[in-house]
């Protein structure tokens, strides 16, 4: 079965601690094959703050993360039961 993306809806502020926590549930039950990547789709920042040049990230979609996996009942419910997800989109 062929990976695919899917959005992962989370608490918005937590998207760092939840790709955290599935990679290290990832790598604790040997699913690597199975969830390949996970994603926060974020892009750099270059603003003015009191005549100095900033560089920040800013998130695309905040309360969201992608992941790229094949999707059965393992990995449905690594992802789901992960704590701040709230579900798929």
């Amino acid at each position: 079965m062929a990976s695919r993306w899917y959005v992962v809806h989370v608490y918005s502020g937590f998207e760092r601690k939840v790709r955290q926590s599935i990679e290290e549930q990832v790598a604790q039950k040997g699913m690597q094959d199975t969830i390949e990547q996970v994603l926060i789709p974020m892009e750099e920042v270059v603003e003015t703050k009191n005549g100095t040049k900033v560089s920040s990230e800013r998130k695309f979609f905040p309360g969201y993360v992608l992941v790229k996996m094949e999707m059965s009942d393992d990995t449905w419910h690594l992802v789901k039961n992960t704590p701040k997800v709230t579900g798929f989109l």
